[in-house]
C-alpha cells in the first residue's frame, strides 16, 4: 500500500514564531483564512506584550477564542473554555492550568489537540477545530463524578499591569456577563474588555458576544468572579469571571461543545453558530477548513525542495492568511470607529506599519479582489470615525507613525486596482497628507500616550510650515519625516490622475526627505525647531522608531537615486550600506530596513542583493518554535520571505517595480487572476547562487528590475544562475 501524498496544508508549523526566543509574536492559531475569530491554545494570561500562547510555557490553561492580531496589541472580546476534573472548583487561570507536554500536541490551522492529566490523575484530552465566527471543540474525560468545563468571560487582572498595561481604568469602567441556561444547555455572555483601551477611545457599545452550547445535559453549575464562586447562580456580572458547568462521565467519553461569536449580539453570536458549524461533526468542519487553507496555499506553490524548506515556506503564506480580519457578519457589522453596526463588510486588525511594505503588495498577486475589499474597508472607517486608521485593533489606536494606508491604495491603484470608491479614497488620502491631527503643536505624541484624538500624521504642522519634524516639539521626528514624505509621494499618485492641483505641492513636501539629513555626518539626524542639529551615537533611539540612526538611514522608499545623489552618488552610498551590513547595523527582526538588502541594484552592485538575499532569507527563517526572527507582524516578515525565495522585491509599494533579488528554489509557481506564472531558477546550486541572467518568456531584461504589469502578465521568469555575478 502506497504512502499518502502530504497535502499543502501538512506542511505549515503554525508553532513557528511562537517561542519567546526570537519574539516571533505569533500563535498556533486554528480557523478559515482571515478568520475573524481564531481559536488557540492558552498557556498564559495575554495582554499588550504578550500572546496567550508561549511555547517556553508548561501549563495549559483552556482553549481561547482570541482577537489578538499580534504580542504588541491587545486581545478583545474573547472567552477561554477549559476542561477540568476533581471535586474541587478551580477558575483562575494559574488554579486551572495543568502540566502539559509538546510531545502530546498537534498543531495545525484546522485542528488543535493536546493530552494533559487531571488533578484527579485521569487523562484529559482537548481538541479545537474552527470556521470564523465559530468553533467546535472536544474534551475526552476520564471517569469521574465531577467532570466539568470552566469558562471565563473577561479577565481583568491588575497583577499583570505593566508600563504599556494599565487596568485601573478598565476596572472602573468594564464588567463581563455570563448566564448558564441548563434548559438550552447553553452558556452565553458577552466581554467588554479591550486590552488597548488606554491608546483608544472610548467604546460604550463595546461587546464581544458568545454562545456556548454543550451536547451533554448538565444540571450542576454555577457563576464565579475573581477567587468567590457562586454555586447554583446562573448569572453575574464582574471583572474576572465566568462560569462553570458539572457532569459525571464515563473513562474515555467525550464531551462537545459548540462556540459562536459576534460582536453585533448574542442572537448573532448564534446565528454565526448555525450557520459555520456543521452541527457536532467535528471530522466535516476540519475537512472544511483544511480545504480552505489548501486552496490558498495552492496560489504559490514551491517544488523540487525538502520538507523543512517546504514547512518554512507554506508556514510563511499561512501567517500571510491570518490578517486582516474578517469584521462583518451574515452582512453586518459593528464598527469600532462610530459604536455603531451597519450593512455591509468589514475587516479589522490592519498592522500597516508593517504591512505595507511587503504583506499587503503580495496580496494585490496573490488575492486582488480581496486587497479592493480591504480599501473599502479602509474607506468605511474613514466614514465612520473621519479618519483612515493606523493600527485599528479594533478602534483607533495611536500605535506606530504615519498614515500608510494611504501607501496600501497607492499600491493598489496603481496596478489597477480600483474596485472600491475612488473619490472617497482620494479624499481620505488627501485629508491624510493636509490636515494635521488636534493639538498638533501642543502634543509630543509619544508612543502609546494614552487617547486624546487621533494622532494621523503628528508634526504635520511643522512638516509644512519648515519641512521637517522638529525634535523639540513632536516624538519620534526624524522617522515621522522620513514616513511623511514617502505617503506624501503615495498620495500624489492618485492626486496626478484625479487631482491634479494638488500634484505639485505633495510631490514637493515628498522631497522634506532631504530636510532631515545632515551631510556632515552622513545620517538622517533629529533637528530642533530652530534648525539645529542632535548628534546621535550609533545606539541612540533619540528621534526615531523601533531603531538606530542606521535603521533610518536608508528609509527613502518613493526617491531611491535622489538619496543616492543626496549621500554623494554610486559610490559612496554602495560604501555607506556596506558599513551598515558589515557593520551589525543591519536588524532584520523589524521592518524600517527590509528593502535595504535591495538597494544595492540601485548603486550598480546587484550582486551583493543576490548574497544577502540568500544569507537573510536562511538566517531568520526556520522550521522552529524561534524560527521568525523578530515579530511578524501580521505577515510582514513571512511577506519578506516569500517574495525574496521568489526572487523579486516590491522597494517602493505604488511604483509598479520590483527589484530583483536571486530565487532560492529551482522552481515555484504563483497562480495569479488568469494565468499561472512559473518561477524558475536554472542552474540553482550552492555555489551557482547569483543571477547572471533574467528572462521574461524569453526575453532578456537588461535591468536588475521588472514592472509589475510585465510580471503579472507573464507565463514564465527565468533566472540563469551561475557561480559569480555579471548581471
Amino acid at each position: 500500500m502506497g504512502v499518502q501524498a502530504r497535502e499543502l496544508v501538512d506542511y505549515v508549523n503554525p508553532l513557528v514564531g511562537t517561542a519567546l526566543k526570537g519574539e516571533g509574536g505569533t500563535a498556533p492559531f486554528v480557523g478559515v483564512p482571515h478568520a475573524m475569530t481564531k481559536l488557540m491554545p492558552q498557556t498564559r494570561e495575554n495582554k499588550m506584550g504578550t500572546m496567550a500562547y508561549v511555547y517556553d510555557d508548561t501549563h495549559f490553561m483552556g482553549i481561547m477564542a482570541s482577537h489578538q492580531p499580534t504580542v504588541w496589541m491587545g486581545d478583545y472580546g474573547y472567552v477561554s473554555i477549559m476542561p477540568q476534573q476533581g471535586q474541587q472548583v478551580r477558575t483562575l487561570p494559574h488554579d486551572r492550568q495543568l502540566p502539559f507536554s509538546h510531545d502530546n500536541e498537534q498543531a495545525t490551522p484546522y485542528y488543535y489537540s493536546v493530552k494533559m492529566t487531571s488533578q484527579e490523575g485521569t487523562p484529559l484530552r482537548a481538541e479545537v477545530a474552527a470556521a470564523s465566527r465559530a468553533a467546535l471543540m472536544r474534551f475526552t474525560y476520564g471517569r469521574s463524578q465531577h467532570s466539568r468545563l470552566v469558562i471565563q468571560g473577561i479577565n481583568l487582572n491588575p497583577a499583570l499591569g505593566d508600563w504599556c498595561n494599565d487596568y485601573g481604568p478598565r476596572l472602573e469602567k468594564l464588567k463581563g456577563w455570563v448566564k448558564v441556561d441548563p434548559e438550552r444547555g447553553e452558556i452565553i455572555g458577552y466581554n467588554t474588555d479591550r486590552q488597548s483601551a488606554q491608546i483608544g477611545p472610548d467604546l460604550p457599545n463595546f461587546k464581544g458576544y458568545f454562545v456556548i452550547r454543550l451536547n451533554k445535559k448538565f444540571s450542576t453549575f454555577g457563576t464565579w468572579d475573581c477567587d468567590k464562586t457562586y454555586p447554583a447562580q446562573a448569572e453575574l456580572q464582574g471583572t474576572r469571571m465566568g462560569a462553570y458547568v458539572d457532569f459525571a462521565t464515563r473513562q474515555g467519553e467525550q464531551v462537545m461543545a459548540q462556540v459562536g461569536t459576534s460582536f453585533i449580539s448574542i442572537d448573532q453570536a448564534r446565528a454565526n453558530l448555525e450557520a459555520e458549524l456543521p452541527g457536532w461533526d467535528f471530522k466535516a468542519l476540519t475537512a472544511s477548513t483544511k480545504r480552505a487553507w489548501n486552496e490558498k496555499l495552492a496560489k504559490l506553490q514551491v517544488h523540487d525542495t525538502g520538507d523543512e524548506n517546504r514547512a518554512i515556506f507554506y508556514t510563511a503564506i499561512y501567517h500571510a492568511y491570518l490578517f486582516p480580519r474578517q469584521f462583518s457578519e451574515q452582512g453586518r457589522y459593528y464598527s469600532a470607529m462610530d459604536d455603531k453596526v451597519h450593512e455591509g463588510i468589514s475587516f479589522n486588525d490592519y498592522s500597516l506599519w508593517d504591512t505595507f511594505r511587503a504583506l499587503h503588495p503580495l496580496m494585490t498577486l496573490l488575492e486582488p479582489d480581496l486587497t479592493c475589499q480591504w480599501i473599502t474597508g479602509l474607506l468605511q472607517m474613514y466614514r465612520e470615525g473621519g479618519w483612515m486608521p493606523m493600527w485599528p485593533n479594533p478602534s483607533y489606536t495611536n500605535i506606530m507613525i504615519g498614515t500608510h494606508a494611504d501607501a496600501v491604495i497607492a499600491d493598489a491603484y496603481m496596478k489597477g486596482l480600483r474596485d472600491y470608491d475612488l473619490e472617497l479614497a482620494y479624499e481620505a488620502m488627501r485629508k491624510d497628507a493636509m490636515v494635521p491631527p488636534d493639538c498638533d503643536t501642543r502634543r509630543r505624541y509619544g508612543d502609546r500616550d494614552r487617547w486624546t484624538a487621533f494622532e494621523a500624521r503628528a508634526g504635520a504642522s511643522y512638516y509644512h510650515s519648515i519641512g521637517y519634524v522638529p525634535d523639540d516639539r513632536t516624538a519620534e521626528s526624524v522617522s515621522r519625516t522620513l514616513e511623511h514624505a514617502y505617503d506624501d509621494w503615495c498620495v500624489a499618485q492618485l492626486a496626478h490622475d484625479l487631482r491634479p492641483d494638488d500634484y505639485p505641492t505633495l510631490m514637493r513636501w515628498a522631497q522634506n526627505y532631504r530636510n532631515q539629513y545632515n551631510p556632515e555626518k552622513g545620517f538622517m539626524l533629529p533637528r530642533r525647531y530652530d534648525g539645529s542639529w542632535i548628534d546621535l551615537d550609533d545606539h541612540d533611539r533619540h528621534g526615531l522608531t523601533e531603531g538606530s540612526k542606521w535603521t533610518y538611514l536608508f528609509c527613502v522608499l518613493h526617491d531611491i537615486p535622489g538619496m543616492i545623489e543626496m549621500m554623494g552618488g554610486n559610490d559612496a552610498f554602495a560604501a555607506k550600506l556596506d558599513e551598515n551590513f558589515a557593520g551589525g547595523h543591519y536588524r532584520h527582526d523589524n521592518e524600517p530596513g527590509h528593502h535595504y538588502i535591495y538597494l544595492y541594484n540601485y548603486c550598480g552592485q546587484p550582486h551583493k542583493t543576490q548574497q544577502l538575499v540568500r544569507r537573510h532569507t536562511r538566517d531568520n527563517y526556520r522550521n522552529a518554535p524561534d524560527g521568525i526572527n523578530g515579530n511578524d507582524d501580521c505577515g510582514q516578515m513571512s511577506a519578506w520571505y516569500l517574495f525574496s525565495v521568489m526572487g523579486f522585491y516590491p522597494v517602493t509599494p505604488g511604483s509598479n517595480t520590483y527589484a530583483l533579488g536571486a530565487p532560492q528554489f529551482e522552481r515555484i509557481t504563483l497562480q495569479l487572476n488568469h494565468h499561472t506564472l512559473n518561477i524558475v531558477a536554472q542552474g540553482l546550486s550552492e555555489s551557482h547562487k547569483y543571477v547572471s541572467q533574467v528572462l521574461v518568456d524569453g526575453r532578456p531584461l537588461t535591468r536588475p528590475f521588472i514592472d509589475h504589469h510585465t510580471l503579472v502578465n507573464a507565463h514564465e521568469l527565468r533566472f540563469i544562475m551561475t557561480d559569480q555575478s555579471d548581471f
